[in-house]
């Protein structure tokens, strides 16, 4: 826990001691407070400790779980704490009694697995069956008693479990004489008639399952091959809690174990696991492949897939054995994830100094697949679209996306496979360091991309869109019901966790932090941490207080904002800067918490724009910084490069100063976007109104690079969805239209020679903008190309079509319509598919958006993809109120399909998020009120808050706006 190295100076505690425990809270700046075990000399926090109390289950003879009653108990008398939602004798989720904080609906107390019994090594043999969708399991898992007991608890759901016997030394074959199963609690107990006294024994489980098809467990894939017949592939995705659904198995991702597995299938289907085939057998009309040992590692990472695949091959520099597996008859198409693969393995073993520990990686593109990708070790699992590349149908923007999903994925095979976080409440040390060292490595690969510039706009900015709600939560969440968990896979995890490792990395430096790296990979390898194991290795590699600042940033929730002050030097050698920091609230109101961050401050001016003349750490609530060499013409930013994660609000007379430096694009392109988006987070939380972001923008009308573009484009979205809920709308498309023409003009339609790679994103970003905006010329050259691109030819550029097809889809009528579902019917591609079905709800006629909502639901639409369909109707202005109602109407449906999950949080937040009025407000928390929907708690208060930010917005600024627009004409 990071208050183990927080300075005691600036953050003091208040400690109460009870016995061996002791309450620590933390200072009135945090969001959580944590009570702690102290074993030896070590802190420990007793709500995500598991490794330490696994081999200690008693302290002094009194068990962890009495001290944990007593510690709440006492704690609740003190007032320093309630405890809300999932508890342990490991774990509470406390909140301080005064915050104002919307509560999560209180659940059943949720325990982790005892700790009396662990398991070594599992030998598990699977047989799927793949015409009844059944398969056949049996398990001999090695485990070790580490205090007498008469039950065995583990994991399992929706399995049958057949039989089971213990062996050991002193035991032969003994059967339980009770099994319960709680698909509640989602564990098997087996119970036995005479106490097993610690030692080693092996619990051997027959079972069977449902191959099914929720897309979680073992689930079937559906693919059409090359003859035209329907088939399916058996498929694994575990993470977070899904391997209980394969096999019955201790799912905790500390309990760490090696897996001998073994696949039974028919001739003629590939059969995949996480390790090299040793050795095959045939068994009557099937194939048993026997796979080599794993080496340590946590069941959600165990893999394998059944079906119908080509591959390709090459070797990495360092001798890896690296294919990409395809849908048969399409293996070209895995030739670019295979270049960036075998290129990617040495780079990450050159910067985290430690090789790829397992002799083959396999890279496989998925049909049917919730997530973007799983980095299962040593058989990463993508989704069609995350993996394969159709030189004549791929986009320039999907291919940069797979290299980053593959740098993503390949970077987890060292940082969270080989090290491992100790429980679900560490989640973003496995996906914020990936989703930052991904950038690292395909800007190594790949520098046309420019990618870093990319990370600003979508990552960082996502990532402080959300984090300043009141329903935001810390980068470090309490975590206990696997039901809780699938709601932390979002932009705080992972973007916000990105950001903040990227404000690390500057501010210690990339040598020190590629030393902390191997430091923590090497000390940790084949174990399970915390992210103050993180915090360490970096701090002691470079000599800094790491963990000092870097708990403000995880431990809390939210992030600053800091306001500047300009004045001249005394001597009048420059200027000083008087800076404040406050919370960031998305509704401008300061909170009653006293708040306070550690904050990387850097400055730049116009002297240099590319050099950081002041760099230093505001550890206060103000500080005066002085900045040398600065006239009073000259320009100040602050934050350049747009790295520390924070908001600037600057005077009237700095952002003047800045305005020019815009024009001239003498500010650099981070810069320029850094300075936009931060005055429009101003506007949105009412610190100055929306005519300032709108006089602003026309500063951009001679902007050229894609990524400032980018930000620009999202701002005018957000913008549209507000104003379509008053009379100005079209005053607002014209403003866009204008502020659009010259970069359209630039750009046009046709390929420039020499062009370069962000140029062709920039023109499909901007006719994807013109389209939506109905603008004539876009949509009568759209018209143009589409009908030849649907009959004679030429067909459309990969990179075009996503805004033709909305052109047209929004100009067109029915016939329209069903020409795009025969181009979605007939497409080969997944990506195709994405492309045309997500451009449907572009449509105007609300009968056609009834149609889309239907299609989505269909089986023409994979499960995988129906959310996303809805979330496009979802967007326009006819589509919201029916994306709404048709979710409230198939809601039951949705439940069943889905089971909770990620699928069905971003679809809650986009169906909800985009109204502006209290009454929705109102209906949007009285549906789920009565509507439970479990692991979507925050993300339906999430989007609750959004509909009253709008409204407040509109309610301030509307008239201005129309004055302004009108005047603007």
């Amino acid at each position: 826990m990071f208050l183990t190295f927080v300075s005691k100076r600036l953050y003091p505690s208040v400690t109460h001691h009870l016995g061996l425990l002791k309450f620590q809270r933390q200072p009135k700046n945090y969001t959580n407070y944590y009570y702690h075990y102290y074993y030896g000399s070590r802190s420990v926090p007793l709500f995500s400790r598991r490794a330490a109390l696994s081999t200690t289950p008693l302290v002094y003879g009194i068990r962890v779980r009495a001290f944990h009653s007593v510690a709440v108990s006492v704690g609740r008398q003190l007032g320093l704490f309630r405890v809300y939602g999932a508890s342990s004798g490991q774990k509470s989720y406390v909140t301080a009694v005064k915050k104002s904080k919307v509560e999560m609906p209180e659940v059943k107390q949720f325990e982790r697995l005892p700790a009396s019994v662990v398991p070594k090594h599992y030998g598990l043999v699977l047989t799927p069956d793949l015409k009844t969708f059944t398969f056949k399991g049996e398990v001999a898992i090695q485990i070790q008693v580490i205090k007498e007991t008469d039950r065995i608890v583990l994991n399992a759901l929706d399995l049958s479990i057949k039989q089971a016997s213990l062996q050991g030394d002193v035991i032969a074959n003994q059967s339980p004489v009770k099994i319960n199963t709680s698909a509640e609690d989602e564990t098997a107990e087996f119970l036995f008639p005479q106490p097993i006294s610690p030692g080693n024994f092996t619990l051997e489980i027959e079972f069977t399952g449902e191959i099914n098809d929720k897309m979680k467990g073992l689930y079937r894939s559906k693919y059409v091959n090359q003859s035209g017949e329907d088939q399916y592939a058996a498929v694994t995705q575990f993470e977070s809690t899904d391997a209980r659904r394969c096999f019955p198995c201790w799912d905790e991702p500390a309990l760490k174990a090696t897996f001998d597995i073994s696949l039974i299938v028919p001739p003629k289907l590939e059969a995949l696991s996480n390790m090299p085939a040793k050795k095959t057998a045939e068994l009557g009309e099937l194939i048993r492949y026997d796979f080599e040992r794993t080496p340590i590692m946590s069941t959600y990472l165990v893999a394998a897939v059944v079906g119908e695949y080509d591959y390709v091959e090459d070797r990495s520099a360092d001798g890896v054995l690296v294919r990409v597996y395809t849908p048969r008859g399409k293996k070209e198409q895995g030739l670019f994830a295979l270049e960036v693969a075998t290129k990617v393995l040495p780079y990450y073993k050159d910067y985290f100094n430690i090789a790829y520990p397992l002799p083959k990686i396999d890279l496989i593109a998925i049909a049917d697949f919730s997530a973007g990708a799983m980095e299962n070790w040593g058989l990463v699992t993508y989704r069609e679209t995350c993996l394969l590349v159709d030189p004549q149908n791929t986009s320039a923007v999907r291919k940069q996306w797979i290299a980053l999903v593959v740098g993503h994925e390949l970077a987890h095979q060292w940082f969270g496979n080989l090290v491992t976080m100790e429980w679900w409440t560490h989640l973003w040390l496995n996906e914020g360091y990936a989703s930052f060292v991904e950038f690292l490595c395909v800007n190594h690969l790949f520098p046309q991309y420019d990618i870093w510039t990319q990370f600003v706009n979508d990552i960082y900015i996502r990532a402080l869109e959300l984090d300043c709600l009141k329903n935001s939560h810390p980068i470090e969440v309490p975590v206990g019901h696997p039901s809780e968990i699938d709601e932390i896979f979002d932009d705080i995890s992972y973007n916000k966790g990105a950001s903040v490792i990227r404000m690390l990395h500057h501010y210690i430096g990339d040598e020190d932090f590629r030393k902390g790296m191997n430091l923590y990979l090497t000390r940790h390898q084949y174990k399970n941490t915390f992210t103050e194991d993180l915090w360490a290795a970096l701090e002691e590699s470079s000599k800094k207080p790491v963990g000092d600042v870097m708990s403000t940033w995880t431990k809390q929730m939210g992030f600053p904002v800091v306001k500047i002050v300009s004045k001249p030097a005394n001597d009048g050698e420059g200027v000083v800067l008087s800076l404040t920091q406050n919370k960031f609230c998305a509704d401008g109101v300061q909170p009653t918490e006293d708040y306070m961050w550690m904050i990387p401050i850097s400055i730049s001016t116009s002297r240099n724009p590319k050099k950081e003349v002041v760099s230093t750490v505001l550890k206060t609530r103000q500080a005066e910084i002085l900045v040398p060499e600065v006239e009073s013409k000259d320009w100040i930013k602050v934050n350049p490069g747009t790295i520390g994660f924070y908001r600037t609000q600057y005077p009237p007379e700095m952002l003047e100063r800045l305005v020019p430096a815009v024009q001239d694009k003498s500010l650099p392109p981070l810069d320029r976007l850094g300075l936009l988006d931060d005055l429009f987070a101003m506007v949105q939380a009412g610190h100055t109104s929306t005519v300032e972001v709108l006089k602003l923008l026309q500063a951009y009308e001679d902007e050229t690079d894609y990524t400032v573009w980018s930000s620009i484009s999202n701002i005018l979205t957000k913008l549209g969805v507000l104003l379509s809920h008053t009379d100005c709308e079209d005053s607002f498309k014209n403003f866009e239209k204008k502020l659009l023409l010259k970069v359209y003009q630039r750009l046009g339609w046709e390929t420039l020679s020499g062009e370069k790679h962000l140029d062709t994103l920039l023109r499909g970003l901007v006719l994807g903008r013109l389209a939506w905006l109905d603008d004539e010329k876009t949509v009568c050259e759209a018209k143009d190309r589409f009908e030849k691109h649907v009959s004679t030819g030429p067909c459309l550029p990969a990179d075009l079509r996503s805004a033709c097809y909305k052109a047209v889809l929004r100009a067109g009528d029915k016939e329209t319509y069903d020409t795009m579902l025969k181009l979605y019917r007939s497409a080969d591609l997944h990506e195709e598919k994405d492309r045309i079905s997500r451009a449907l709800g572009a449509t105007k006629d609300e009968n056609l958006l009834a149609k889309v909502l239907e299609f989505a639901m269909s089986e023409e639409v994979r499960s995988q993809d129906t959310v996303f369909v809805i979330m496009s109707v979802a967007m326009t202005r006819p589509g919201r109120e029916l994306a709404w109602q048709f979710f409230k109407d198939h809601w039951k449906e949705l439940i069943d399909r889905y089971q909770g999950g990620f699928l069905l949080t971003r679809l809650v937040k986009f169906t909800t998020e985009n109204f502006a009025n209290e009454a929705m407000a109102v209906e949007v928390e009285n549906f789920f009120k009565e509507h439970k929907s479990p692991g979507t708690e925050r993300t339906v208060q999430q989007g609750v808050e959004t509909i009253r930010l709008n409204a407040a917005w509109l309610a301030r600024d509307t008239e201005a706006i129309k004055s302004y627009l009108k005047a603007y004409q």
